[in-house]
Parts: structure tokens; C-alpha cells; sequence
């Protein structure tokens, strides 16, 4: 994140736990999508949705220029995300080992 001037860090954590405070608040897909898309520019959206359908090619275990070639998203971005997936917080994976957990038992996301 880019450093505030007039925030501490203390502060700027702060602002952050309520962003992800707010985003559990979210009950289903629409109210997540009305939420992001007040949030968000649609650059950042994309740029966030790109990131998120590169996960997926990635545990396919796909070279990264054919994952450029299915998803239009830089070998850049590919390599970005890669290391995040297997040495980033884990939150890709997280994400990624419920949603495979949701489709194997026929569930959606809310």
C-alpha cells in the first residue's frame, strides 16, 4: 500500500481491518459486486480479476505463455501472481482450495 502522510502505521492497519471487516459483512454474490464496484475502478477490477482467473490456469499447472494466450493477462502479471500463489500469504490457495471444495459437494458461492 502507499504510505499515507498524515496516517502511522498503526492507522493505516486499522483502515485496512475495517476494509476486510466490511467485506465479510457482504451476505452473496450481488452485494459483493455492488460493493467492489463502489470500491473499485473498473481498471482495478479488472486488474483484480485477471489476477484471480491466472490462479486457476496456474494449479492446471500451464506454461505462462499459454496462460497469456487464455487469458490475455501479461506474462508479467502470470509471473507476479505465481509467486504469490507459492510464496505469497496464502490467500490464493485459500480461496481457491474452498471454492473446489463448493463445486465438489454441487455448492455456489452465496
Amino acid at each position: 500500500m502507499k504510505p499515507h502522510a498524515r496516517l502511522t502505521p498503526r492507522q493505516e492497519a486499522r483502515a485496512e481491518r475495517a476494509l476486510y471487516q466490511a467485506v465479510l459483512t457482504l451476505r452473496n454474490i450481488d452485494e459483493c459486486r455492488a460493493f467492489f464496484r463502489d470500491l473499485c475502478t473498473p481498471a482495478e477490477l479488472e486488474a483484480m480479476s485477471d489476477r484471480w482467473a491466472v490462479v486457476e490456469w496456474l494449479e492446471r499447472g500451464l506454461p505462462y505463455r499459454e496462460i497469456h494466450k487464455h487469458t490475455g493477462v501479461s506474462v508479467t502479471t502470470i509471473a507476479r501472481v505465481a509467486r504469490y500463489v507459492s510464496t505469497g500469504n496464502g490467500g490464493y490457495d485459500l480461496a481457491a482450495r474452498r471454492l473446489e471444495a463448493q463445486r465438489a459437494v454441487g455448492g455456489s458461492a452465496r
